[in-house]
């Protein structure tokens, strides 16, 4: 362990920071045989052997036949990352205790495809590949843990490819700027908080009881079951939520400091679930944390802001997924 993270050290003492769009040049990729190609190389080593020790020319000729076809593999391998470039990496935000998810573009302005890219996240295992067309762009969307709230830094990205025959192993790193948002997980039994606001006698009486619809939307994490158009999705369609508008509603303001008789983190869950479920309901809100407040409304960029909000309060440090 010491090992690897002194040669992580010099790795990102030897590129430096870097910066996206980032091309994947000569000097910064490492090749090495596979356990695969270790074996095949020891093979093609009995071989030889084994042909001057019995002076077999058709041995020795299959031998250095399969090392010239070894010696040109390796070549493919290091070419399908060399001139590769990484254009964009966003990490979405998501709610704590759920993995995350990193998107990386890539973009390939050579003439040929590049096969089977995989990326990963530090020194955890590459689980994400993708092929990349000639003159063409290609997607890795790579898990990301989020075991608490707060932001997540990726210090390091690796980007590695085995193609063709798996026989070598090339790869670069890349330390970018990445950072992942973590709402706290939306949880908590407490009923959502009294409307304050307009006054009930100020409510048009005849829009008492109706809801305006607004539509359908695709289901983000943290909506409420009840929501979803179970109907739509019977009929093969994708996961979708109901969307409604109180008419007259009177607005809700969720504020830190009524639910003092809790934990922390336990209050803010249990404000992270009134947030997504008055969201849900198409009602009009409003957030108040230490030093911010956040004026009453609705939609998916207010939901953003509030979430947002909760994820950094009372934190000065990012975690780093090394």
């Amino acid at each position: 362990m010491k090992l690897r993270e002194r040669m992580a050290r010099y790795i990102r003492k030897r590129q430096g920071p870097d910066t996206l769009p980032l091309t994947l040049a000569r000097r910064r990729l490492y090749i090495l045989p596979t356990r695969t190609g270790i074996g095949f190389s020891l093979l093609l080593l009995l071989m030889l052997v084994a042909g001057l020790n019995y002076a077999n020319s058709l041995a020795l000729f299959l031998t250095f036949l399969l090392t010239g076809f070894t010696l040109v593999t390796m070549h493919h391998c290091h070419r399908n990352l060399l001139g590769a470039q990484l254009v964009a990496a966003t990490a979405h935000p998501t709610f704590a205790q759920r993995d995350g998810t990193l998107s990386l573009s890539f973009e390939n302005s050579s003439g040929s495809p590049r096969f089977q890219i995989a990326a990963g996240v530090g020194d955890l295992p590459t689980i994400a590949a993708a092929d990349v067309p000639a003159n063409g762009f290609g997607k890795i969307e790579i898990p990301v843990p989020a075991a608490k709230r707060g932001i997540v830094r990726v210090d390091r990205l690796h980007l590695v490819t085995t193609h063709p025959f798996g026989l070598f192993r090339a790869w670069t790193w890349v330390h970018a700027p990445i950072e992942m948002l973590v709402y706290p997980r939306p949880q908590g039994l407490l009923p959502l908080p009294a409307d304050i606001g307009n006054k009930s006698g100020e409510r048009s009486l005849t829009n008492a009881g109706a809801d305006e619809w607004l539509g359908l939307r695709a289901f983000r994490d943290g909506d409420s079951p009840r929501q979803v158009d179970w109907k739509a999705y019977a009929r093969d369609a994708p996961l979708l939520v109901k969307e409604y508008s109180a008419a007259g509603a009177e607005v809700r303001i969720f504020d830190l400091s009524h639910l003092g008789h809790l934990g922390m983190e336990a209050q803010l869950e249990q404000l992270a679930r009134w947030i997504v479920d008055a969201e849900s309901n198409g009602e009009r809100y409003g957030l108040k944390v230490p030093n911010r407040f956040i004026a009453p409304n609705h939609g998916s960029e207010h939901r953003h802001q509030c979430l947002a909000a909760l994820a950094v309060v009372g934190l000065e440090e990012t975690a780093r997924v090394h």
